[in-house]
Protein backbone atom coordinates (compact mmCIF):
# COMPACT_ATOMS: atom_id res chain seq x y z
CA UNK A 1 0.00 0.00 0.00
CA UNK A 2 1.22 3.15 -1.01
CA UNK A 3 2.06 6.10 1.88
CA UNK A 4 0.58 9.57 2.12
CA UNK A 5 2.50 12.05 4.39
CA UNK A 6 0.61 15.25 4.33
CA UNK A 7 0.85 17.78 6.79
CA UNK A 8 -1.95 20.56 8.67
CA UNK A 9 -4.26 17.53 8.53
CA UNK A 10 -5.68 18.39 11.47
CA UNK A 11 -8.58 20.43 10.05
CA UNK A 12 -9.89 22.37 6.88
CA UNK A 13 -8.49 21.10 3.54
CA UNK A 14 -5.45 19.19 4.87
CA UNK A 15 -7.94 16.96 7.20
CA UNK A 16 -10.43 16.18 3.81
CA UNK A 17 -7.46 15.91 1.51
CA UNK A 18 -6.19 13.33 3.91
CA UNK A 19 -9.41 11.41 3.73
CA UNK A 20 -9.69 11.87 0.02
CA UNK A 21 -6.45 9.93 -0.02
CA UNK A 22 -7.14 7.37 2.51
CA UNK A 23 -10.34 6.48 0.24
CA UNK A 24 -7.93 6.11 -2.63
CA UNK A 25 -6.27 3.73 -1.08
CA UNK A 26 -3.42 5.42 0.65
CA UNK A 27 -2.24 4.61 3.98
CA UNK A 28 -2.52 7.85 5.23
CA UNK A 29 0.07 9.42 7.68
CA UNK A 30 -1.75 12.56 9.21
CA UNK A 31 0.77 15.50 10.28
CA UNK A 32 0.43 18.31 12.06
CA UNK A 33 0.99 20.22 15.57
CA UNK A 34 -2.75 20.04 16.85
CA UNK A 35 -2.50 16.82 17.85
CA UNK A 36 -5.72 16.39 19.18
CA UNK A 37 -6.97 17.66 15.38
CA UNK A 38 -4.86 14.37 14.32
CA UNK A 39 -6.59 12.13 15.96
CA UNK A 40 -9.81 13.18 15.05
CA UNK A 41 -8.98 12.81 11.07
CA UNK A 42 -7.20 9.58 11.81
CA UNK A 43 -10.71 8.48 13.75
CA UNK A 44 -12.75 9.43 10.78
CA UNK A 45 -10.59 7.59 8.08
CA UNK A 46 -10.76 4.76 10.28
CA UNK A 47 -14.43 4.48 10.70
CA UNK A 48 -14.37 4.39 6.94
CA UNK A 49 -12.05 1.63 6.65
CA UNK A 50 -9.24 3.40 5.47
CA UNK A 51 -5.58 3.20 7.19
CA UNK A 52 -4.02 6.42 8.28
CA UNK A 53 -2.15 7.02 11.84
CA UNK A 54 -1.37 10.73 13.37
CA UNK A 55 1.74 12.32 14.54
CA UNK A 56 2.39 15.02 16.12
CA UNK A 57 5.07 17.51 14.68
CA UNK A 58 5.87 21.29 14.12
CA UNK A 59 7.07 22.28 10.68
CA UNK A 60 9.01 24.56 11.90
CA UNK A 61 11.29 22.58 13.43
CA UNK A 62 13.81 21.03 11.58
CA UNK A 63 14.38 18.53 13.83
CA UNK A 64 11.10 17.26 14.91
CA UNK A 65 10.37 17.03 10.74
CA UNK A 66 13.04 14.70 10.53
CA UNK A 67 11.66 12.93 13.69
CA UNK A 68 8.52 12.91 12.21
CA UNK A 69 9.70 11.58 8.72
CA UNK A 70 11.80 8.75 10.23
CA UNK A 71 8.92 7.38 12.47
CA UNK A 72 6.60 7.77 9.47
CA UNK A 73 8.40 5.65 7.30
CA UNK A 74 9.78 2.95 10.42
CA UNK A 75 6.03 2.58 11.48
CA UNK A 76 4.13 2.87 7.90
CA UNK A 77 6.50 2.39 4.90
CA UNK A 78 8.57 4.51 2.71
CA UNK A 79 6.77 7.67 1.84
CA UNK A 80 5.55 7.86 -1.85
CA UNK A 81 2.90 11.24 -2.03
CA UNK A 82 4.00 14.15 0.39
CA UNK A 83 1.16 17.01 0.84
CA UNK A 84 2.27 20.15 2.27
CA UNK A 85 -0.46 21.62 3.43
CA UNK A 86 0.70 23.32 6.90
CA UNK A 87 -0.17 27.15 7.06
CA UNK A 88 -1.19 30.13 8.83
CA UNK A 89 -2.06 33.76 8.57
CA UNK A 90 -1.42 36.62 10.15
CA UNK A 91 -3.16 39.29 8.22
CA UNK A 92 -2.21 43.28 9.00
CA UNK A 93 -0.68 46.20 7.24
CA UNK A 94 2.67 45.97 6.61
CA UNK A 95 3.21 48.79 8.34
CA UNK A 96 1.74 47.69 11.61
CA UNK A 97 2.74 43.83 11.22
CA UNK A 98 5.59 42.99 13.54
CA UNK A 99 8.35 41.14 13.06
CA UNK A 100 6.84 38.02 14.68
CA UNK A 101 3.72 38.39 12.36
CA UNK A 102 5.89 38.26 9.19
CA UNK A 103 8.13 35.33 10.45
CA UNK A 104 5.43 33.67 11.26
CA UNK A 105 3.75 32.99 8.22
CA UNK A 106 6.80 32.53 6.41
CA UNK A 107 8.25 30.44 8.36
CA UNK A 108 5.20 27.91 8.12
CA UNK A 109 3.74 28.48 4.99
CA UNK A 110 7.34 28.95 3.32
CA UNK A 111 10.04 27.33 5.62
CA UNK A 112 7.48 23.96 6.47
CA UNK A 113 7.01 23.07 2.96
CA UNK A 114 10.97 23.24 2.69
CA UNK A 115 12.11 21.28 5.76
CA UNK A 116 9.24 18.36 4.82
CA UNK A 117 10.39 18.68 1.16
CA UNK A 118 13.94 18.61 2.07
CA UNK A 119 13.90 15.36 3.86
CA UNK A 120 11.16 13.67 1.99
CA UNK A 121 12.50 14.50 -1.36
CA UNK A 122 16.32 12.61 -0.73
CA UNK A 123 14.40 9.40 0.07
CA UNK A 124 12.19 9.62 -3.25
CA UNK A 125 15.01 10.73 -5.37
CA UNK A 126 17.06 7.50 -3.92
CA UNK A 127 14.19 5.55 -4.78
CA UNK A 128 13.64 6.85 -8.00
CA UNK A 129 9.72 7.63 -7.67
CA UNK A 130 7.35 10.04 -5.38
CA UNK A 131 4.97 12.68 -5.85
CA UNK A 132 5.18 15.85 -3.61
CA UNK A 133 2.21 18.60 -3.84
CA UNK A 134 3.42 21.94 -2.10
CA UNK A 135 0.44 24.65 -1.39
CA UNK A 136 0.52 27.95 -2.98
CA UNK A 137 -2.28 30.45 -2.93
CA UNK A 138 -4.53 32.82 -5.65
CA UNK A 139 -3.24 35.71 -2.89
CA UNK A 140 0.16 34.87 -4.05
CA UNK A 141 -0.45 37.56 -6.81
CA UNK A 142 -1.09 40.13 -3.89
CA UNK A 143 -3.64 41.11 -1.52
CA UNK A 144 -3.84 43.95 0.79
CA UNK A 145 -2.79 43.17 4.28
CA UNK A 146 -1.27 39.57 3.42
CA UNK A 147 2.34 41.04 2.67
CA UNK A 148 3.54 37.91 4.52
CA UNK A 149 1.29 35.13 3.22
CA UNK A 150 1.91 36.48 -0.54
CA UNK A 151 5.20 36.40 0.05
CA UNK A 152 5.31 33.09 1.34
CA UNK A 153 2.82 31.50 -1.07
CA UNK A 154 4.48 33.29 -4.53
CA UNK A 155 8.09 32.01 -3.16
CA UNK A 156 6.42 28.36 -2.33
CA UNK A 157 5.48 28.85 -6.37
CA UNK A 158 8.83 29.45 -6.96
CA UNK A 159 10.37 26.96 -4.74
CA UNK A 160 7.88 24.06 -6.58
CA UNK A 161 9.52 25.01 -10.31
CA UNK A 162 12.94 24.68 -8.69
CA UNK A 163 12.54 21.40 -7.05
CA UNK A 164 10.60 20.12 -9.90
CA UNK A 165 13.58 20.86 -12.18
CA UNK A 166 15.85 18.95 -9.62
CA UNK A 167 14.01 15.75 -8.95
CA UNK A 168 12.26 15.43 -12.11
CA UNK A 169 15.58 13.25 -13.35
CA UNK A 170 14.93 10.83 -10.89
CA UNK A 171 11.35 10.49 -11.53
CA UNK A 172 9.74 12.20 -8.94
CA UNK A 173 7.16 14.77 -9.48
CA UNK A 174 6.40 18.56 -7.72
CA UNK A 175 3.56 20.47 -8.15
CA UNK A 176 1.45 22.78 -6.29
CA UNK A 177 -1.89 23.84 -5.82
CA UNK A 178 -3.36 27.31 -5.38
CA UNK A 179 -6.60 27.57 -3.60
CA UNK A 180 -8.75 30.67 -4.59
CA UNK A 181 -11.19 31.20 -1.30
CA UNK A 182 -12.43 28.42 0.22
CA UNK A 183 -15.17 27.75 3.13
CA UNK A 184 -12.86 27.23 6.11
CA UNK A 185 -11.97 27.99 9.62
CA UNK A 186 -9.15 29.94 8.26
CA UNK A 187 -11.62 31.98 5.63
CA UNK A 188 -13.48 32.47 8.63
CA UNK A 189 -11.22 33.91 10.79
CA UNK A 190 -10.23 36.59 8.29
CA UNK A 191 -14.26 37.90 8.11
CA UNK A 192 -13.55 38.07 12.00
CA UNK A 193 -10.77 40.03 11.74
CA UNK A 194 -12.39 42.35 8.69
CA UNK A 195 -15.44 42.61 11.20
CA UNK A 196 -17.70 41.12 8.71
CA UNK A 197 -20.47 38.53 8.69
CA UNK A 198 -18.78 35.39 7.68
CA UNK A 199 -21.63 34.37 5.17
CA UNK A 200 -21.99 37.82 3.56
CA UNK A 201 -17.93 37.61 2.79
CA UNK A 202 -18.59 34.16 1.68
CA UNK A 203 -21.39 35.35 -0.65
CA UNK A 204 -19.49 38.27 -2.43
CA UNK A 205 -15.97 36.00 -2.62
CA UNK A 206 -18.67 33.22 -4.73
CA UNK A 207 -19.71 36.30 -6.26
CA UNK A 208 -16.59 37.20 -7.91
CA UNK A 209 -16.50 33.26 -9.60
CA UNK A 210 -17.25 31.99 -12.87
CA UNK A 211 -19.16 29.36 -10.86
CA UNK A 212 -20.29 31.77 -8.65
CA UNK A 213 -19.70 30.09 -5.72
CA UNK A 214 -16.97 29.54 -3.18
CA UNK A 215 -15.44 26.33 -2.51
CA UNK A 216 -14.99 23.75 -0.40
CA UNK A 217 -11.95 21.58 1.22
CA UNK A 218 -13.03 18.70 -1.45
CA UNK A 219 -13.12 21.04 -4.44
CA UNK A 220 -8.97 21.10 -3.47
CA UNK A 221 -8.61 17.98 -1.81
CA UNK A 222 -9.41 16.63 -5.51
CA UNK A 223 -6.83 18.63 -7.41
CA UNK A 224 -4.36 17.26 -4.28
CA UNK A 225 -5.65 13.70 -5.41
CA UNK A 226 -4.87 14.15 -8.91
CA UNK A 227 -1.17 15.65 -8.60
CA UNK A 228 -0.42 12.52 -6.15
CA UNK A 229 -1.68 9.84 -8.65
CA UNK A 230 -0.52 8.06 -11.75
CA UNK A 231 -2.91 10.37 -13.81
CA UNK A 232 -0.18 13.37 -13.19
CA UNK A 233 2.60 11.03 -13.89
CA UNK A 234 3.48 13.64 -16.99
CA UNK A 235 2.62 16.80 -14.97
CA UNK A 236 5.45 18.57 -12.93
CA UNK A 237 6.65 22.07 -12.18
CA UNK A 238 3.44 23.25 -12.49
CA UNK A 239 0.83 25.43 -10.04
CA UNK A 240 -2.63 24.52 -10.57
CA UNK A 241 -5.16 27.34 -9.49
CA UNK A 242 -8.35 26.42 -8.50
CA UNK A 243 -10.56 29.69 -7.85
CA UNK A 244 -14.10 28.35 -9.44
CA UNK A 245 -12.75 30.89 -12.44
CA UNK A 246 -11.97 34.14 -10.29
CA UNK A 247 -12.99 36.97 -12.25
Amino acid sequence: MSVALVTGAAGGIGAVTAQLLAAGGFRVVAVDRDEDGVAGTVAAIRALGGAATGLGCDVTSAGQVTSTVNRAERESGPVDVLVNCAGVTRDRLLLTMTDEEWDTAVDVNLGGTIRCSRVVSERMKRRRRGHIVNFSSVAADGNAGQANYATAKAAVTGFTRALAAELGPFGVTVNAVAPGFVATAMVAELADRLAVDRQAFLDRAGAATALGRVGSAADIAGVVAFLAGPGAGYVTGQTVYATGGDR
